[in-house]
């Protein structure tokens, strides 16, 4: 599945939204969105019946929110993490 050719409207079932994040580059299990389902932390879903239906739109914009600023070093993400963001 090539994700530049998926609709943003397009309804994609869990492993059809993992196959094309990861080939997107963003590395996603089906289980891993199917324990966000439980816990939080996933990209929004709907239900039809007991399956869950993720719109692709909506998953492309989660993954890409999760993404971090460019970093040179990992020293400028342990700043971030420390408070000392404006010093790197």
């Amino acid at each position: 599945m090539i994700s530049t050719q998926i609709s943003p409207d397009a309804l994609l079932r869990r492993k059809q939204v993992a196959e094309a994040l990861t080939s997107a580059g963003f590395p996603v299990a089906p289980a891993s969105l199917a324990t966000m389902v439980c816990r939080g932390g996933g990209p929004p879903y709907r239900t039809f019946g007991r399956v869950v239906l993720y719109k692709w739109g909506d998953a492309i914009e989660w993954a890409e929110a999760r993404m971090t600023a460019p970093r040179r070093s990992t020293s400028e993400a342990d700043a971030v993490k420390d408070g000392r963001a404006a010093e790197v």
